[in-house]
């Protein structure tokens, strides 16, 4: 048998570690919900109750790492919305993001609500998000996770993300887009391995509309955050390009403090716009988390 995800070997870093990191489970990470909750008070709670926590990021003490903690949302911190389990590299998409207090904001794929509550609770409930979720059945998950961590700023919309209506333009967007979700993959038993559907080679035609839609719903100014929870690049650097190559867009470099890597500029027989360097890359070895790729895009102009 061939090692997991090996053509992706000429460019993720110390290969052989990013594989041993394949064969573990992906650690629980949780987020403080300061809408209901008080950091030190709810770190303390946790800790009476004997969960082993550590900082996932130095720059936000939100963000912890329960490393022993298998079933967080049995938790009464839980039920009461003081906490919301999300994958570390997940939550970071939102702090790039880093929308400001009162905006106008779009989540274009919002099921199921990690992301769409964490830019709530960074804009501390000012300002307006429309929630965007395409599939019915998942709305009343999503609405019970906003409503558990006290979301009152959002409404939940149900349009195909690549159709959403352009009556409206908005100060800030996530499109943390349907991927291959090579990033979730772990092989945590003999037999289980990563199956390819069809449907992938389908999805980054379906991405780059989703993008496409999402710069041209910008202000001028504006900022949208392009998101997968994939490896693959023809879904990461090559949407980003293909947007590129048809707006006028600012591409901007991510700035963390948390290790990642740069965009690639070349995969297989494609080339792609120099640029993309900005771009970054995330990998279970290096951020003992979920594997991920984000884009920080920009509108000219002024609002």
């Amino acid at each position: 048998m061939g090692l997991i995800f090996e053509s992706y070997r000429e460019f993720i870093p110390d290969f052989e570690d990013f594989q041993e990191s394949l064969h573990l489970p992906i650690p629980t990470h949780i987020r403080i919900n300061t809408l209901k909750a008080e950091i030190q008070h709810t770190i303390d709670s946790l800790l009476e109750k004997g969960i082993l926590l550590r900082p996932s990021f130095p720059d936000d003490p939100t963000l912890l790492e329960a490393p022993k903690l298998e079933f967080p949302g049995n938790l009464l911190e839980y039920f009461l919305g003081h906490i919301h389990p999300q994958a570390f590299t997940s939550c970071l998409a939102s702090l790039v993001l880093s929308p400001k207090k009162g905006a106008y904001v779009l989540d274009l794929c919002a099921a199921p609500g990690g992301k769409t509550s964490h830019v709530c609770q960074l804009m501390e409930n000012t300002g307006l998000i429309v929630a965007n979720e395409l599939y019915s059945k998942r709305h009343v998950p999503l609405g019970h996770t906003l409503a558990r961590l006290g979301v009152a700023n959002t409404l939940i919309t149900g349009y195909q993300a690549q159709e959403f209506p352009m009556r409206n333009r908005f100060d800030y967007i996530l499109a943390d887009v349907p991927c291959s979700g090579e990033g979730t993959f772990r092989k945590l038993r003999e037999g289980y391995r990563y199956v390819e559907t069809r449907e992938k080679v389908k999805l980054p035609q379906l991405q780059k509309r989703i993008l496409l839609r999402g710069f041209d719903l910008l202000r001028p100014g504006g900022v949208i955050l392009y998101s997968t929870c994939t490896y693959n690049p023809d879904e990461n650097e090559g949407v980003v390009a293909h947007l590129l190559e048809n707006r006028d867009a600012t591409l901007f470099p991510i700035q963390l403090n948390v290790p990642f890597e740069e965009g690639i500029t070349e995969w297989r027989e494609k080339k792609f716009d120099e640029r993309l360097t900005r771009t970054a890359r995330f990998y279970p070895h290096r951020t003992n988390s979920v594997g991920f790729f984000m884009a920080k895009l920009g509108k000219p102009g002024r609002s």
